[in-house]
């Protein structure tokens, strides 16, 4: 038995937040559904090595083929949807739930003469509120304990009770603190009454009035110097804060609606449709679609909602959508027909629908990194996309080391260049390179000069690059073994090369290819805005079909060139800024972190006067003045 699971995500895949998670078998069925404050920590401890999980737990992460998760909002929404989710998928290997118990319940007593706050599945006791369900019963006695400590009703039995107030001797859990009901002989019958009107509101809708009038009583009772009153009340406040949870996951008790969280890039597209029925959850169902044609984000709504509903029958009364497509009026009515009454179709702006949609979206955007790895980090899929990029590009051999290569600047100035580096599909970050570019007339001349000092490295064999540890360019010497670090030239030439750009760029790289005397090497590059291939000499491009798995893994290559040029511009700008501030006399490192914090920006601070600078903390006014005329004469 192979001590790793196949289908163990990468660790940096599994997000920190709390959520609910779903173990499945290569049918699709639900194994397992659990929850967890922090999914990463969780998950985690299902793929140690097998020979130190537990017999049980061992059988069911070899029985399943992948695990999915949810991100909520906060624990209470995991803690409701793990309920939800046990109970419409009957998981095997929650075995707790496998009787025919019903889950369990808060209820408070209303027909009582004296309420009290008791754990149970009854759901028949006359006059009773109830609250939850839970899936587990530790859950529920949690809640009551901190409710009681805010909201101090009765907890104990009825013969307790009964026998208390015969006796006029509080009952056991009253000389505790455990109970505050009449029977502890600290409240009348009516006192205890509205404190439990009191513990009913707050369950029902968690009012924050009364967070409000407690920290009220404990401000004017520090105020008076009754520090044990204040005292009372901070532990009161502590309690409720506790419990106090809006859950952006449940909307009004009474509406239904569906809700589209939708993430998406040029190729594919990730949806999560959350069900809500009686204002709450009851199902995620998530959708990949793989995009055959560029199509706006009102177009893809409009196509997931016709994939939704066109078979349904269950149509809710509100459907909420990150955009509106520009055929809503006839997609309501389509389906009004459906439904036999009205529907809205509305974009959520504000308020619970609002957070509802952001934690849709989240789960959307995590699903389709999942989604974009997972096809990354497949080995079919690598070495189909090679073997098609071969093909298309007329290749002799598979592209084994593609090199990628983007310009960036900020209007014309502050040029720089990145290198990627692909092998056999993959990053090898440990190549990547970055260039500063001085002068320059446009973005196909930074490109030839870029391939140019690139290209003149693979014919020096022996050489070694030197490199600058402060901004991690290659340099053209070695400046002494204290100043530098080297690291080895690149393995071997690539097969490929792939600039960010259209016919211009790929004709500069052509160029820089003759005349560098390495013709064998072919170059090709992405025009963003249809995703086309061009090659050299050629007329019109070679269109790739939007699945292509060769069509993805350029795409992956220019993104991650332009992310890594960004970083490395951003990294030079603040080494600029900061070179440009260091030029002045008697100004610090300190001093150039304090001036930046206060005025936000170097252009802000060359607009301000003496008078203002001086302002700030450490700078008197010579300083002051020296930094004003500074700036003003560069």
């Amino acid at each position: 038995m192979a001590d790793v699971l196949p289908y163990k995500p990468r660790t940096g895949e599994i997000p920190t937040d709390p959520g609910v998670y779903r173990f499945r078998d290569a049918d699709g069925r639900v194994l397992y559904v659990g929850k967890a404050k922090n999914l990463r920590q969780r998950l985690s401890n299902y793929f140690a090595p097998l020979r130190t999980l537990h017999e049980r737990t061992r059988r069911m992460v070899t029985t399943a083929a992948s695990v999915e998760w949810t991100v909520v909002p906060t624990d209470v929404d995991s803690l409701q949807l793990e309920y939800m989710w046990i109970k419409e998928f009957d998981p095997p290997f929650n075995v707790r739930y496998r009787d025919d118990k019903s889950y369990p319940f808060m209820a408070v007593t209303l027909g009582d003469e004296a309420p009290r706050v008791i754990v149970t599945r009854n759901r028949k006791i006359p006059g009773a509120r109830y609250f939850g369900p839970y899936p587990k019963v530790w859950a529920v006695h949690e809640t009551i304990d901190l409710m009681v400590k805010a909201f101090p009703i009765r907890t104990c039995s009825d013969a307790s009770y009964k026998r208390a107030m015969q006796t006029g001797r509080p009952c056991f859990p009253g000389q505790i603190g455990k109970c505050g009901g009449p029977c502890s002989m600290t409240v009348t019958i009516e006192e205890h009454r509205a404190m439990v009107d009191d513990f009913v509101a707050f369950m029902a809708g968690g009012d924050e009035r009364f967070t409000r009038d407690l920290r009220k009583r404990m401000l004017a009772a520090s105020a008076a110097m009754d520090y044990e009153a204040a005292a009372r009340f901070r532990d009161k406040l502590s309690a409720i804060e506790a419990v106090l949870g809006k859950s952006a996951l449940v909307l009004a008790a009474d509406e239904d609606a569906d809700l589209f969280g939708i993430a998406e890039d040029e190729l594919a597209a990730a949806v999560q449709h959350f069900v809500i029925r009686g204002g709450r959850v009851r199902g995620v169902r998530a959708l990949t679609i793989e995009k055959e044609i560029d199509i706006s984000s009102a177009d893809l709504v409009d196509q997931v909602l016709q994939r939704a509903y066109g078979d349904a029958q269950d149509v809710p009364r509100r459907i909420l959508v990150p955009t509106l497509p520009d055929d809503a009026a006839e997609l309501e009515e389509w389906l009004r027909e459906r439904r036999g009454r009205k529907v809205e179709i509305a974009v959520a702006h504000r308020g619970q629908r609002a957070d509802l949609m952001r934690t849709a979206t989240i789960n959307a955007q995590q699903a389709l990194i999942r989604h974009k790895t997972r096809r990354t980090s497949d080995y079919v899929a690598r070495t189909q996309a090679l073997t098609d990029l071969q093909e298309a590009l007329g290749m002799s051999e598979a592209p084994l080391r593609i090199e990628c290569f983007d310009i960036s600047h900020l209007g014309g100035t502050n040029v720089v260049a990145s290198m990627v580096v692909f092998e056999d599909g993959l990053p090898r970050k440990d190549q990547y390179r970055s260039f500063n570019i001085a002068e320059t007339t446009d973005d196909t001349d930074s490109m030839y000069q870029v391939l140019r000092r690139r290209l003149a490295h693979l014919d020096r064999p022996d050489e070694t690059e030197v490199i600058d540890p402060t901004t991690d360019d290659i340099v053209g010497e070695d400046i002494g073994e204290a100043t530098v670090k080297r690291r080895p030239r690149f393995a071997y030439p690539p097969q490929l090369l792939l600039v960010d750009g259209g016919q211009p760029q790929v004709e500069a790289a052509a160029r820089a290819l003759r005349d560098a005397g390495h013709t064998e090497i072919t170059v090709c590059g992405i025009a963003k805005r249809l995703e086309e291939i061009w090659l050299p000499g050629d007329d019109f491009p070679v269109i790739l079909p939007r699945t292509s798995e060769a069509l993805y893994l350029l795409q992956r290559l220019r993104d991650e060139a332009h992310r890594f040029a960004i970083t490395h511009q951003r990294k030079r700008r603040k080494n600029d800024i900061t070179t440009i501030l260091a030029e002045v006399p008697g100004l610090g490192a300190s001093r150039i972190k304090v001036l930046l914090k206060h005025f936000g920006s170097v252009t802000a601070l060359r607009a301000a006067q003496p008078g203002e600078i001086e302002q700030v903390q450490g700078i008197g006014p010579v300083l002051a003045q020296n930094i004003h005329t500074h700036l003003a004469t560069r």
